[in-house]
């Protein structure tokens, strides 16, 4: 059975000595926040995620869901009562506001949880997962009243919440989408037509199901600028918010999938469902792109919590497996064999893991603490560049990420050899389940392309200009002290990269689009290792300080500063690599005919 334990000790350093989030005093909820504080949250979240949700994993992903005759689904043993402990715990509602029964917390909080319960079971972590993208959707675009009627349920997580987006013939272009609303003339509306994979479809777990769809009212004019968002309960809902009889919504079938087996992900079909608008008429993007931007942070979460439960289960395993020896001599001189961790080759794949985590992790928490800072800073001018800065990260967190969780676990089942490709060690699990984190929520060529097509030219680069100002300052700030130009010197070559491939594309994106879309994937990479260099950059200066300043802990900071300069040497030189491949431009792509294929 696989082992977890909850990176607390990193996330403390992350939260209280990388981003020093107690000095924060302009947002509300940071004020809270002192490291006492944050480490008691930390450890009762990772005593539920590890007692409570990681026992449920491998049973789960091998029972899987069950599609019952009322059209209702079945979620393997455990899950509902791991539900249940969770909303006993107050998680749903850890950064939901105070006045609809949440605890007020910054969302910072919120995706550090993320993290914990991905790595410990990922099927469960998408039903609370789609309820807060659910509860950000009404936060921001439904009205008083809605607000009164759904969030207080949905922050206890009586009621949960999904996200109805795709149709059989329609994935990313939801301008094609053909699901109907028909008035009915008492501000209720019928919802008519089918939508696939819905995750967390209905389930068991909840008293109600609250879905989002989208969908066209008759007169809705063709493409996105016709599409409205409907707010469309399992059950109906009377005005005193009880729960009454099923609406006409059911479950067409579970789809067959490849991974996260524990999560009623369905076939979703409306025959007349009654439903309300949410939002206004012919903005349903809107609204359902805030639990997308929402959702797409989470699916980075995911590519993250996979790469730390899949290191952590190698590391224990490369120790304690012994095979071979080591090329300068036997370690372990009383045994027939080493373990395999004295070989370089087995130490790169973890190296590879570990260097990702640790800098993601302060990506992420970065990240989140500017979502926090877009929607509740006192000045608008700090709202806007942190609008602008959580627009370029969506797509390298969600994209980027989900790149590395997959290619770490593929490594770290590797060093399992064999044993990584039977069952009971659960690494073929987290392969098969991480690899869903790259394809939903957008693919990772999407976000790419929105990256390169909408964020980078947003307000004339304003987003882009700003954000390699701020790299280039972080260098300049840490130029010439001892021990950093192990960092500052491959950033500033990958900050080169990075703004000659932005010049590339200013000068040949326009004169032919697909130039555009053939740089698209190598620009976000690119982006992404300058982002985690970045990061790097900033975990490294802190080690230095505390380590010049004496402290009990001095293992904790010299083994950052090891594993960080692993990412400096043997990741950001890829910057290059990806850099070549911006430059080569899209005439070879697409020279051959599309029969020639």
């Amino acid at each position: 059975m696989p082992i977890y334990s909850a990176p607390v000790r990193d996330y403390l350093f992350v939260l209280d000595e990388v981003l020093n989030i107690k000095s924060i005093d302009d947002m509300p909820g940071y004020a809270d926040l002192e490291a006492d504080t944050i480490s008691a949250i930390m450890s009762e979240a990772a005593k539920f995620c590890e007692n409570e949700l990681l026992p449920i994993n491998l049973s789960g992903d091998e029972e899987g869901c069950t599609l019952n005759p009322d059209g209702t689904v079945s979620t393997p043993k455990g899950f509902k009562e791991a539900f249940d402990k969770y909303n006993e715990g107050g998680w749903m509602g850890l950064s939901a506001p105070e006045e609809y029964g949440g605890q007020g917390l910054p969302y910072i909080m919120g995706i550090v949880m993320e993290e914990l319960m991905v790595s410990s079971n990922h099927s469960w972590a998408m039903y609370p997962g789609l309820t807060h993208g659910a509860m950000a959707a009404f936060e921001v675009t439904g009205s008083d009243d809605q607000k009164r009627r759904f969030l207080p349920s949905m922050t206890s997580g009586k009621w949960t919440g999904t996200m109805n987006l795709t149709e059989p013939h329609c994935g990313t272009d939801l301008g094609m989408l053909r699901t109907k609303a028909e008035p009915m003339g008492d501000g209720k509306y019928k919802i008519s037509g089918s939508k696939i994979y819905i995750s967390s479809g209905n389930h068991d777990m909840a008293e109600n199901i609250i879905h989002l769809v989208l969908a066209r009212t008759p007169d809705a004019p063709a493409g996105v600028k016709g599409i409205s968002m409907f707010i469309v309960p399992r059950n109906h809902i009377d005005e005193d918010g009880n729960v009454g009889e099923m609406n006409a919504v059911s479950v067409g079938s579970l789809e067959d999938k490849m991974g996260i087996h524990g999560n009623s992900t369905c076939v979703m079909n409306y025959d007349g469902a009654v439903g309300e608008l949410i939002g206004e008429e012919g903005k349903g993007l809107q609204g359902m792109f805030i639990m997308m931007n929402a959702a797409r942070l989470g699916v980075g979460m995911q590519g993250l919590g996979h790469s730390e439960v899949a290191y952590q289960n190698a590391a224990a395993y490369a120790n304690d497996r012994i095979q071979g020896r080591s090329l300068t001599g036997p370690k372990n001189p009383d045994g027939p064999a080493d373990p395999i961790i004295v070989h370089p080759d087995v130490r790169r794949m973890l190296m590879n893991a570990r260097s990702f985590n640790e800098g993601a992790r302060l990506v992420a928490a970065w990240a989140a603490l500017l979502v926090d800072r877009s929607m509740h800073h006192a000045d608008e001018a700090e709202r806007e560049k942190a609008s602008d800065f959580v627009g370029l990260m969506t797509p390298i967190i969600k994209g980027v990420f989900t790149d590395f969780g997959m290619q770490n676990a593929l490594e770290c089942q590797q060093v399992f050899g064999g044993h990584g490709y039977v069952r009971e060690w659960g690494m073929e699990q987290t392969v098969r389940d991480v690899r869903i984190a790259q394809i939903y929520e957008g693919t990772n060529g999407i976000q790419a392309l929105d990256l390169v097509g909408r964020k980078l030219p947003a307000h004339g680069g304003r987003a882009i200009q700003a954000f390699l100002a701020e790299i280039q300052e972080l260098i300049d700030r840490n130029k010439g002290i001892d021990g950093m130009a192990d960092f500052t010197d491959p950033l500033a070559k990958g900050l080169g990269r990075l703004q000659a491939a932005s010049m590339w594309l200013m000068q040949n994106a326009m004169a032919n689009p697909d130039n555009a879309g053939s740089a698209s994937y190598a620009y976000m990479n690119l982006m992404g290792r300058v982002v985690l260099g970045a990061a790097w950059t900033l975990i490294a200066a802190k080690c230095l300080e505390t380590l010049e300043a004496g402290t009990d802990g001095e293992d904790f900071y010299k083994n950052k500063l090891i594993v960080g300069r692993y990412f400096m040497k043997w990741r950001m030189p890829e910057t290059g690599t990806f850099l070549k491949q911006v430059e080569a431009g899209c005439e070879d792509l697409m020279a051959m005919t599309a029969d020639a294929f």
